[in-house]
């Protein structure tokens, strides 16, 4: 359903076929978006990453964050989250192949960052 501008006779404009729920932009937006989010599975690329080196990677985040949001990228099926051994407890996350699909979306969004030189106002 593709959303329309309409002018009646009084030159009033009015929406028609608008959406109704999320867009599936919107909702890629809404699973991949989140602080963090991005980085965190940009981190996990290249294979399995203890939970302390990922913090270490993500320098700007608390272990809070990081944790929070592995959770919720756990939860969507993006990340495995693995315990390595008991005591002392050693977690690691890897990308499910779900979460392996978005690299290329990331990769994109990063280049088309650094090619525009796109830095966050303060």
């Amino acid at each position: 359903m593709v959303a329309k501008i309409e002018t009646d006779s009084r030159g009033r404009k009015s929406a028609t076929n608008v959406c109704t729920e999320p867009c599936a932009i919107e909702r890629a937006m809404r699973l991949i978006g989140g602080k963090w989010k991005g980085s965190i599975i940009y981190h996990l690329k290249d294979g399995p990453v203890r939970f302390n080196d990922l913090a270490r990677q993500l320098g700007g985040a608390s272990k809070k964050m990081i944790d929070q949001r592995l959770k919720e990228l756990e939860s969507e099926g993006m990340v495995l989250r693995k315990v390595i051994s008991d005591r002392p407890i050693a977690v690691s996350y890897e990308l499910t192949e779900f979460g392996q699909s978005a690299l290329k979306i990331l990769d994109d969004l990063r280049n088309w960052s650094e090619a525009h030189q796109i830095e966050l106002k303060k």
